[in-house]
């Protein structure tokens, strides 16, 4: 369960703000739209990879 202190006289959108910032940390939300639909272990692996290839390739621009 996610608390958030809510201090007084705070604002509440400052307090909605720090909710969904640590709601989104959590990964729940992504975990539940994966858990939506069946993935092959060999695309999961494909996907893996090519983000890899694509950091890494970032990576290499910036050096450059």
């Amino acid at each position: 369960m996610i608390i958030v202190p809510v201090k007084e006289g705070e604002n509440i959108d400052k307090a909605l703000k720090k909710l969904k910032r640590k709601f989104e940390k959590t990964g729940v939300l992504k975990e539940l739209r994966t858990r939506q639909k069946f993935t092959k272990p060999s695309v999961i692996r494909r996907e893996q990879r090519l983000k890899a290839i694509y950091v890494q390739q970032m990576q290499n621009a910036e050096m450059d």
